[in-house]
């Protein structure tokens, strides 16, 4: 009897001791740090910092390119300048790549007028200009949209009214806002094609209410920003001067 007692007061012993503890969680406390002038920098850090922000400084200022005028996104109601060239960019810069990966060209580029983000000033193009242009890590990708799609695009533009860039799609609308001719690259749109749209990923995911690209047949993803397209564009031209034409227009 004396054994069976000590054994059973060793297993209680095992068993409360290796018993584990279950904690639930009863407060949360937060506390406000404000990052203002009165917090002091650190001289040793601000040394190590200072030659790689001057570096990122005199990078970014470096001038690329001239513009004659400045442009603005709201210098016109159905297509701006500098949405014009927003749009002709990510073409010219985007198709080659496109057409090396897959084998075809892309049919047109459609990008959002809120995607502006900053006039295009008359004066030296410089690196920082792009990212005032384009602040966002937005890129590019190509969506094949059968003709559905494509008339869903082609309403959605003329119900919105509004400057979005396109480039190589040609839109003209009556006095009521109704399509009277819709063409890319000069001829219309087919009913069994299969169109290769140019967009950012953005708009892509349904920004703006673009949500035509969601039903679509193949997503190309090129891992080119929109940003660095301006920036390999003003690297190798060297003076900008887009223009607003018939690419979008309403007749009155």
């Amino acid at each position: 009897m004396r054994f069976t007692h000590l054994f059973f007061l060793l297993y209680i012993f095992i068993f409360l001791g290796c018993k584990q503890e279950i904690y639930h969680l009863t407060k949360i406390k937060g506390e406000r740090i404000e990052i203002n002038d009165s917090i002091t920098s650190d001289a040793e850090i601000e040394a190590f910092v200072k030659p790689f922000r001057e570096h990122i400084q005199k990078d970014l200022d470096s001038v690329l390119a001239y513009s004659v005028d400045t442009y603005s996104k709201t210098d016109g109601e159905l297509n701006t300048a500098i949405g014009n060239f927003m749009a002709d960019v990510v073409y010219e810069e985007t198709n080659p790549i496109f057409k090396n990966r897959s084998g075809h060209d892309i049919d047109m580029v459609l990008l959002n007028h809120g995607g502006i983000r900053s006039i295009l000033s008359k004066g030296n193009i410089t690196k920082r200009t792009a990212f005032e242009l384009m602040p966002f890590e937005n890129s590019i990708v190509v969506v094949a949209l059968e003709s559905p799609q494509m008339d869903s695009l082609i309403t959605y533009l003329s119900k919105a009214r509004r400057a979005h860039p396109i480039s190589k799609l040609k839109l003209t609308l009556d006095k009521d806002f109704k399509v009277l001719e819709a063409t890319i690259k000069g001829h219309a749109i087919e009913p069994n094609k299969t169109y290769y749209v140019a967009t950012n990923d953005y708009l892509y995911n349904g920004g703006d209410n673009m949500n035509f690209f969601k039903t679509n047949d193949s997503l190309y993803v090129l891992n080119y920003k929109v940003r660095n397209a301006l920036i390999d564009y003003f690297i190798k031209k060297d003076t900008i001067n887009p223009l607003r034409d018939d690419r979008f227009i309403q007749i009155k």
